[in-house]
């Protein structure tokens, strides 16, 4: 197969994973992320290679069919997780997992991350999905998550990290950073609070603002 006039996609993979890690959100060897190429195929990050400086010919083909046009490429152990999500929201094309500290600390306390500290947070994340443990890289990982993507963009995988979806790389990127900001919020809010000090969240009538606002309406 020609992979010729998938390059610019398999760069900003490459690209977004490498600011994932950059940014210290994911590991070296951890996280994974895939985009839609077409109705037939999907580019996804390879197993076995440095997170930190993947470039765009190590960045994996494959169908939907699960036929892998780069063959000497190690797929992610999550290639499922990515393809079985694609297929169930054909109005996302992105699909990012990582491990951010915060963000992860909450999945294995089973506690939920307050998105309602910041307009901004709230307008993006909502309450995110949570996904009871399942062990990466099976089937009941895969079908627990797409019962979350259902009806959240933004998942909380218990004891295995996050995953986000969007219609672009860079605003399931954006979930990602803005939920492990907003999880270290709640940290430092629920400390803060141990110390008398008063919280605020959003309250219900501007959180449906808010709805309203998203919705254009």
């Amino acid at each position: 197969m020609d992979l010729t006039p998938f390059q610019s996609i398999r760069e900003e993979v490459a690209a977004i994973m490498r600011r994932l890690y950059s940014t210290r959100l994911t590991t070296t060897s951890g996280g994974n992320i895939s985009f839609r190429l077409n109705d037939e195929l999907f580019a996804i990050t390879p197993s076995q290679y440095d997170k930190s400086s993947l470039t765009a010919d190590v960045i994996a083909v494959v169908g939907f069919d699960n036929t892998n046009y780069t063959p000497h490429l190690p797929l992610s152990i999550e290639s499922e997780m990515h393809r079985t999500v694609l297929l169930a929201r054909k109005d996302i094309n992105a699909v990012v997992h990582a491990h951010p500290v915060y963000a992860s600390s909450f999945t294995a306390m089973k506690k939920p991350i307050n998105t309602k500290l910041l307009a901004e947070s709230w307008f993006l994340l909502e309450e995110p999905a949570f996904a009871p443990y399942q062990r990466m890289g099976t089937p009941a990982l895969a079908t627990s998550v797409v019962e979350c993507v259902a009806h959240s963009n933004v998942v909380l995988m218990e004891n295995h990290g996050v995953l986000t979806v969007g219609k672009t790389l860079v605003s399931a990127f954006d979930l990602i950073e803005v939920l492990e900001n907003s999880a270290k919020m709640t940290f430092i809010t629920q400390m803060m609070a141990l110390s008398s000090y008063e919280v605020s969240p959003l309250n219900e009538e501007k959180c449906e603002e808010l709805m309203r606002m998203k919705k254009g309406n």
